[in-house]
């Protein structure tokens, strides 16, 4: 692994204009599980993928009620930031890092100290609700405390109408200028990460191929393969929390 560290960190500080993309798999190591792993959420437990389906939460109380318990009793509130996170947050000090998308819901990367006006959280967040009818949203603890205090599908407070979290279900369009902004960085980047992500969700997964399209170079830090592993280039498999740290290392000792 550390020729392949190495060779890396000479490319990103080499790049003028790099951007990373996030999945799940960088906030594993702090405790939330992904989904589609060996061990993910939606592998172990099928049917709580449901929750996630805008068709299913609209049409289904008792999809509605199971999501707000499933909100509630979520490890996202007691997740703290990994090395991954903290390493990515370094990296924004050392290279040409110029936007983080994140597939990711938990609010981690704010969290380790990285710049919030240089992310783009592309599936949204759970740290606030949202109101299907009105357009309210706020954030999501007021709402949790309802839950708590006996409401099993909390309606808004403003207008009567359906609460969700403020995050991308299945079935529910992007925010179109998050999405824009993510694919005019892919495009005008020299130098593209893909780290803790399967990359097989669309349109997200399409940026890579954006930047690639673009002449940029393409690097994939996953624990299993993507569909853009042979194009890549270089593929590591070890865990996020030990490359990324090793990457922010080699950049301070070998290239600073």
């Amino acid at each position: 692994m550390d020729e392949t560290v190495t060779e890396i960190a000479r490319w990103m500080h080499d790049a003028s204009r790099i951007v990373i993309l996030t999945g799940a798999g960088i906030s594993t190591e702090s405790g939330i599980p992904d989904f589609r792993g060996p061990k993910g959420l939606w592998t172990t437990n099928p049917d709580a993928e449901k929750t996630a389906t805008l068709q299913h939460y609209v049409a289904d109380e008792e999809v509605r009620q199971r999501a707000w318990q499933n909100r509630l009793d979520s490890a996202m509130w007691n997740a703290e930031p990994n090395a991954g996170h903290y390493a990515i947050a370094e990296l924004e000090n050392l290279v040409a890092l110029d936007t983080l998308v994140t597939q990711n819901i938990d609010g981690l990367h704010q969290r380790s100290g990285f710049s919030p006006d240089r992310i783009v959280e592309i599936h949204g967040t759970v740290l606030d609700a949202k109101c299907f009818a009105c357009g309210w949203r706020g954030p999501m603890g007021p709402v949790l405390d309802r839950v708590r205090a006996g409401e099993l599908d909390p309606p808004c407070q403003e207008c009567g109408g359906m609460l969700k979290s403020a995050t991308i279900s299945f079935g529910e369009n992007l925010v179109v200028a998050d999405l824009a902004r993510s694919e005019q960085a892919a495009r005008e980047s020299d130098f593209f990460l893909a780290a803790g992500t399967s990359l097989g969700v669309y349109p997200v997964a399409a940026l890579p191929g954006t930047a690639l399209s673009a002449g940029a170079r393409l690097v994939v830090l996953n624990g299993e393969p993507t569909p853009y592993d042979h194009l890549a280039s270089a593929v590591l498999h070890e865990p996020l929390g030990e490359v990324l740290p090793a990457l922010v290392a080699s950049l301070n000792n070998d290239f600073g």
